[in-house]
């Protein structure tokens, strides 16, 4: 059979909306802007603070700070304010309004050493739009979505090499996954074939190094250095929906979406305390996008209807560019039982306003957050607040929708539950 005029067209349009940074929760990039309730509130400026099992994913080294077992049990929920697709003929907000994260660690001192150990589970990221029944550029309504999450199961450890100097590293095991439906019961003659996405995700590992330098007591220094991990996701199956050709829906058993990858990164910064009540914290970001998210292939292949194409599938220009995120924190002892936080993200969209698309929400830029801890007794701890994903939109030109506008801003409550002995 023939290609399908307009069919590297529909792919294209497709693959670009599987780049849908995370309409649910991720911020920069594909990624949140930190991991775990302290993490996360003091905005992500965590490099040079990382003192609970949340630095297994922000700076290993920090582990040294972990002075007796210390179990972490951490969850978030968003909610989208204004999710907002906006063409010619919608203007709809995605259905998926609430999205749950949640995670934890723990992490012991090593006995009769200088290095702390431990492991966690942390959602790292992903995308999540979910446009039930737009108006279509073909006169019907359909479906419209792409879910994609990363998670990390992450083992480290780290030294005290000096009274001054920590190192650490950390073993990340990175799973992800995709579903998507792109209008999947929508077929136009030869012109158009909707199709749905199923159960291809990756396994992959990475690597991250931490450093932690005390210049004096008051003033830390530090660093982290994660290498980029391949995401190529493997394994699904398709449904394409070629009834306008004759074929009716046709599936193919090995469906592929390659050319995700979680990016370089190199983070610096420092925590500053001017007295025993206050603790500031900075960290600048570098997140190499440019060599992670260039080209993305949709491929399905051994179709059950030997007239179908035997290959479904178009690589898409994604082009991102390389993102430098700016984070700020104020941590402050109200009393001997409560510490307040608050806390400020930026980091510019690293997605080229061509290549935006109805499920684009990487485009959120500036976070506010805000929240407390108390401790309950001398075992547990009790940490929660909330952060303000700041309202943004983007216009673009689709070459399916045409000219068309997204909308984002979201509220998250981060949650943290920690227990010592």
């Amino acid at each position: 059979m023939t290609p399908l005029p307009l069919f590297t067209l529909r792919i294209s349009t497709a693959l670009v909306l599987t780049l849908a940074t995370h309409a649910a929760h991720a911020t920069n990039g594909i990624n949140l802007i930190g991991f775990g309730a302290e993490s996360s509130l003091m905005a992500g400026a965590d490099v040079a603070v990382a003192r609970d099992t949340s630095a297994l994913n922000t700076n290993p080294a920090g582990l040294t700070q972990i002075k007796a077992p210390l179990l972490d049990m951490f969850g978030s929920v968003l909610r989208t304010t204004d999710l907002v697709h906006k063409d010619a003929l919608n203007e709809e907000h995605a259905s998926n309004r609430y999205t749950l994260l949640g995670g934890g660690g723990y992490a012991q001192p090593l006995q009769d050493t200088s290095c702390t150990a431990g492991i966690g589970f942390f959602a790292q990221g992903g995308a999540g739009g979910v446009f039930d029944k737009i108006r279509t550029p073909f006169g019907n309504r359909d479906d419209l979505s792409s879910l994609f999450g990363i998670a990390k199961v992450i083992p480290g450890i780290g030294c005290q090499v000096t009274d001054k100097l920590s190192l650490g590293a950390s073993v990340n095991f990175v799973y992800a996954s995709i579903e998507q439906d792109f209008f999947a019961n929508t077929s136009v003659g030869t012109a158009f074939a909707g199709y749905k996405l199923e159960d291809a995700s990756a396994l992959r590992t990475g690597f991250k190094l931490g450093m932690q330098y005390r210049i004096t007591p008051t003033l830390t220094l530090a660093a982290a250095y994660s290498e980029k991990t391949e995401l190529p996701l493997t394994g699904g199956s398709l449904v394409a929906d070629f009834t306008g050709a004759g074929l009716g829906k046709v599936k193919y058993s090995d469906a592929s979406v390659k050319g995700f990858a979680l990016p370089r990164e190199v983070a610096v910064g420092f925590a500053y305390k001017p007295s025993d009540s206050w603790l500031l914290s900075f960290k600048l970001n570098w997140l190499n996008w440019e060599d992670a998210i260039n080209d993305v292939r949709l491929r399905a292949t051994n179709p059950n209807n030997p007239a179908a194409p035997a290959v479904y599938g178009s690589p898409s220009a994604a082009d991102w560019k390389d993102q430098w995120v700016f984070a700020t924190g104020v941590a402050y002892n109200w009393d001997d039982r409560t510490t307040i936080y608050v806390g400020h993200n930026y980091g510019k969209n690293p997605i080229p306003r061509q290549n935006s698309s109805p499920l684009l929400a990487g485009i959120l830029e500036h976070h506010l957050t805000f929240g407390a801890a108390h401790k309950l007794n001398p075992s547990w701890l009790m940490t929660g607040g909330v952060e303000w994903m700041l309202p943004v939109r983007e216009k673009y030109d689709s070459a399916l929708l045409g000219a068309s506008e997204i909308r984002n801003e979201a509220v998250v409550l981060h949650f943290m539950l920690s227990r010592r002995w």
